[in-house]
């Protein structure tokens, strides 16, 4: 019956997910209030679907929001943090105290004793990394002044996570009857004096650090010699989880100590492979998360005080938006960007659940003050797409300097405008002379070998299958305007190439041919620019030949560009006819002959514009060679 039991809750929440996600996107109001009102519907104040087990699945859903860290951290490389510490710091940290302070102000002109309206205080200064991450990644405002100052703010909060749960117990001094267990659960710290937990906890995070950048590129190194992607994707989970139980051993915030793993790695040729393999976990728990959200608001509390529960969401909202405001007024954001920072970060967050229950088991706060307060936190949280919403459609089309639009033309013109799947002895020729011109190129290639040999010479190269829609997409194929495949496996070209005109027709795809076949079979998918492997080498070795031969140099050049353009067009031509062999072979016999015609033809011919077809070579060896014969003459 317990397995019946799981497979039916997995269905009633999939089911709310499929159902109600589509139909929140069609009406604009983007996936995360999908995800709540999806929870709302099938939770014990709707159709009463779920109960109880709502809340271990929140528990099981946060650590969509541990992974989501973890792929922010790939994103950002340590000198963007190191750029960012101003508003983390500044902004960030002005933000909790200020907030923390009025909030516990409040609280105090509410009858609440200093120790409790402190807590009170600090819990509701958190914001939802989740809810607000989410939705701007969404909507493209992570690359906004704005989204980035959000961005620093949420990471700021993460980490004032930590001090919070060491003061919460502080708090409680002078009540009777607190559980020390309770107040550290069971932590490797836990007993230990307060110097060597402090160290213990700085050589977690150290170990992080060396792991990421010693460990882990040979472990993933030999993974990736297997070839099995199930077992990469198996290590990229294992990564992460043993990351999180760490941290949580420690005392730090899981998604602290992926978030700084995700920071190590983001230099890694192995970014792009692992980002894919993660995304889809992240997307599905925290889609679990926002449902399991929407199922816990107790609208039977709401029910019974409306008034003082709007009330409270009401005078949150309004504390930290003028709070918000005022900071990005003095940290010099524009009115449009100000007002993104201020309507995202209103709410209260997820860190809010837990940091209650902690406060409860402490003694510091007492249920009758918990269940209201959480109530408010998921009303907020549930709030927060809709205020965006009403920002993107009414407010900022009447207000603000419409940074949205630069700020993306400065992402594009930063992302790689070429992709080149496999970096073998084509693809290597083909980046290096773009890199040489200046192009910035975004490699692939699944030999994790040749990946490591190409980074140790200085080269950037990823490791992944460039055959995966999720890969290219990490890889920047939205913003990218040219993919080069130079695989040396046919099959796996022509599935690339299918891959990327469904879901990235405005890429311009040009291809390595190992042959006549494989050029037919990609002209046949749509593909334009198809490039035979062998057919320049062979021109220049057929050049080589005529000269050596005596054929002068711009006479065998005209020659082979002839032939080139010939056999291109024959190759057009014939693909369309292969199907058809008793057609194809006379169609391909009288091209041979047309060709042989027209170089005969052309040899027979006086040439009267012979400079035409000379290079520079061609004139320094034949005017060369006649002065050396006027020398000599006389």
């Amino acid at each position: 019956m317990h397995g019946e039991g799981f497979f039916y809750q997995a269905f009633v929440y999939l089911a709310a997910a499929v159902i109600s996600v589509p139909i929140a996107k069609r009406l604009g109001l983007g996936s995360v209030l999908g995800y709540l009102i999806a929870g709302i519907a099938i939770g014990p104040f709707g159709l009463g679907l779920i109960g109880e087990e709502g809340k271990d699945v929140m528990q099981f859903a946060e650590f969509g929001v541990v992974m989501m860290l973890f792929l922010i951290g790939l994103e950002l490389e340590p000198t963007r943090v190191w750029r960012l510490r101003a508003p983390i710091l500044g902004l960030g940290g002005l933000q909790v105290a200020l907030s923390t302070a009025v909030v516990a102000g409040l609280a105090l002109l509410l009858g609440l004793e200093w120790r409790s309206a402190l807590a009170v205080g600090m819990i509701l200064s958190l914001s939802s990394t989740a809810i607000v991450l989410q939705t701007l990644s969404e909507k493209g405002l992570m690359r906004t002044a704005g989204g980035q100052s959000a961005f620093s703010v949420l990471l700021f909060q993460d980490l004032a996570v930590i001090p919070m749960l060491a003061i919460l117990p502080l708090l409680a001094a002078g009540t009777v009857g607190v559980d020390p267990a309770a107040a550290h659960g069971d932590a490797w710290i836990d007993g230990l004096p307060a110097l060597l937990r402090m160290a213990v906890v700085v050589g977690a995070v150290g170990a992080i650090v060396v792991a990421g950048r010693f460990l882990t590129r040979p472990a993933f190194r030999l993974i990736a010699s297997t070839r099995l992607r199930e077992l990469f994707t198996a290590a990229a989970l294992l990564l992460v989880i043993g990351i999180a139980l760490l941290m949580a051993q420690v005392g730090l915030s899981p998604a602290l100590g992926t978030f700084v793993a995700g920071v190590v790695l983001a230099n890694s040729e192995y970014r792009h492979e692992l980002e894919s393999d993660i995304d889809p976990f992240k997307g599905l728990l925290l889609g679990l998360f926002f449902i399991a959200v929407g199922a816990s608001i107790d609208f039977a509390l709401i029910a019974a005080r409306p008034a003082a529960i709007a009330g409270l969401v009401a005078a949150l909202l309004a504390v930290k938006m003028l709070v918000l405001f005022g900071l990005g007024r003095a940290f010099g954001l524009g009115t449009d960007q100000n007002l993104l920072l201020t309507l995202g970060l209103a709410q209260s967050g997820e860190f809010a659940f837990v940091l209650f229950s902690f406060a409860s088991q402490n003694r510091v706060l007492t249920t009758g003050i918990t269940a209201p307060l959480i109530a408010v936190v998921a009303l907020s949280m549930a709030l927060t797409p809709l205020l965006l919403l009403v920002n993107e459609r009414w407010i900022q089309p009447r207000f603000g300097t419409k940074e949205r639009v630069e700020r993306e033309a400065d992402e594009f013109a930063a992302s790689s405008p070429v992709i080149i799947a496999g970096f073998g002895r084509f693809g290597s020729i083909v980046g290096r002379l773009l890199t040489a011109n200046g192009i910035r190129t975004t490699v692939l290639d699944v030999d994790s070998d040749q990946v490591e040999v190409l980074r140790r010479m200085g080269l950037e190269v990823f490791y992944g299958d460039a055959s995966r829609h999720d890969l290219l997409q990490a890889a920047g194929a939205g913003q990218a305007r040219l993919l080069v495949l130079a695989l040396d496996n046919p099959e796996k070209t022509l599935e690339l190439v299918h891959t990327a005109r469904r879901h990235f027709p405005h890429l311009t795809i040009l291809t390595r041919a190992t042959g006549r076949r494989d050029a037919y079979e990609l002209l046949d998918a749509g593909v334009h620019h198809v490039y035979r492997e062998t057919v320049d080498t062979s021109l220049r070795l057929g050049i080589d030949a005529l000269r050596l031969l005596g054929v002068p140099a711009y006479r065998a050049h005209r020659s082979a560009r002839t032939f080139l353009r010939h056999d291109e067009a024959s190759v057009r031509e014939l693909a369309s006819l292969r199907h058809d062999r008793k057609h194809y072979i006379n169609v391909a016999r009288q091209r041979i002959r047309d060709l042989e015609e027209l170089l005969l033809a052309d040899l027979g011919e006086r040439d009267e514009n012979l400079d035409a077809g000379w290079d520079t070579e061609s004139l320094r060896e034949e005017f060369g060679g006649a002065a050396a014969g006027d020398t000599r003459e006389s």
